[in-house]
């Protein structure tokens, strides 16, 4: 049995290779389906009022919305396409390639463990771009966005018990002394797992509001996911299956998304919607998840988690939110404040992260400071600015963040960990 798993094994590297040549391939063709598309039916999302207004700008002009929905449908097929690659020795190969029985059955299940995964992570996307969709054209209130996530990692969660079913994790040195080297937090896991999704779909959703900012962070993420997937390529051959995965996946993300960047780069002539973003959310949950290193991926998220801590007095309504967190400042009567959110704002105050001005109108205070997200924050520190200037000036932050986040992931991780794999 072991003799002929090594064959199997020592043949990978050339099926791999393959692979990753012909979702290279898909991935070019959908990128120019995706281009012709977009200018296609661009006009037809006008036309059926999926419009709106660039509201950072002077100009009054409708452009098409959730054009998002365009990118991710040529995603989805672009995998469709890619499903029996694979697998393609299985496919044409009609004499028996494993003749002992006991080592057929370990490969079986390995293959079918392999298809399993990959469709549960395309029906993950798929209900999400639908879901997303259903966003932008019911315009939903915030409680029920935080729902659709939750219902979109339902095919994940369960593939993950049912192969998986592992609930364990490692445990930092510094707290092993309490906890033991491994702890098993059972039903705990899969509320992280869901909280995972989750997180990763809202928060690019809210960092958000200038044109390229959704799809440029995006792209940057996918791109830094697919390079830690080389690095341990190289470092690590034993799991070359969950890497691989992950790069299946990522491959024609980033060609299709390349293409959507250009329509909404600066000035924009669609908007993604929030299609793009739950779509975008949910594809880096299905491949950290299923490819186990969720915790690396959280560290490239570092600008949307500190965006979505700096937002939290506005997400939760202990400030008044506006519909559009846009680049501006938002007012509010003083006596619209709670107890809790007159604290807050001396706080944030304080801390120099918003600036605020009160002037008395008709006898009432009224409040004028700028939204809580990091775009005006770095507006708050740069002054005006202009847009495409100030969309590069985040990317960059993106980047360094994730230089930063690889830093934490190869070096820092050794302090609290014995094995850094």
């Amino acid at each position: 049995m072991i003799m002929w798993l090594e064959i199997y094994f020592a043949n990978m590297n050339l099926e791999y290779l393959f692979s990753i040549i012909y979702n290279l391939f898909l991935s070019i063709c959908g990128a120019y389906l995706a281009n012709g598309l977009i200018k296609e039916f661009s006009p037809m999302f006008v036309k059926k009022n999926l419009k709106g207004i660039d509201l950072c700008k002077k100009s009054k002009e409708f452009l098409p919305e959730a054009t998002g929905v365009i990118s991710s449908a040529v995603y989805l097929i672009i995998l469709f396409f890619f499903i029996p690659s694979p697998f393609l020795r299985w496919i044409f190969d009609g004499s028996p390639l494993f003749p002992y029985h006991q080592a057929c059955s370990y490969l079986i299940f390995y293959i079918k463990l392999f298809l399993v995964e990959f469709l549960s992570g395309i029906l993950s996307i798929c209900c999400m771009v639908f879901l997303g969709f259903a966003d932008d054209v019911l315009d939903l209130r915030w409680r029920h966005k935080l729902l659709l996530p939750t219902v979109a990692s339902l095919p994940l969660l369960m593939v993950y018990a049912a192969t998986y079913n592992s609930t364990s994790i490692v445990i930092p040195l510094q707290l092993q002394p309490c906890f033991g080297k491994v702890l098993n937090i059972g039903v705990l896991y899969y509320v992280y797992i869901g909280m995972v999704a989750v997180f990763c779909t809202n928060a690019i959703n809210i960092y958000a509001g200038i044109n390229g900012l959704e799809v440029g962070q995006s792209i940057i993420i996918a791109i830094s996911i697919l390079i830690f997937n080389i690095v341990q390529l190289v470092r690590l051959e034993q799991e070359c299956r969950y890497h691989m995965f992950s790069i299946y996946f990522l491959l024609p993300y980033i060609a299709t998304s390349l293409v959507l960047l250009r329509f909404n780069w600066y000035p924009a002539s669609v908007f993604v919607g929030d299609t793009f973003c739950y779509f975008s959310g949910m594809l880096f949950a299905v491949v950290g998840i299923l490819g186990h290193f969720s915790k690396t991926l959280m560290l490239l998220f570092l600008p949307q988690i500190f965006n979505f801590i700096f937002s939290l007095p506005q997400l939760f309504r202990i400030i008044p939110c506006p519909r559009h967190r846009l680049p501006n400042v938002t007012s509010f009567r003083c006596d619209e404040l709670s107890f809790l959110g007159k604290h807050v704002m001396r706080l944030y105050t304080a801390l120099g992260l918003v600036s605020t001005k009160v002037q008395l109108v008709d006898g009432v205070e009224i409040v004028t400071c700028n939204n809580f997200t990091l775009i005006n924050l770095l507006l708050k520190f740069y002054g005006p600015t202009h847009e495409k200037v100030l969309v590069v000036r985040l990317l960059i932050i993106q980047v360094l963040c994730n230089i930063f986040a690889f830093f934490l992931r190869f070096y820092m991780a050794k302090l609290f960990f014995n094995v850094v794999e």
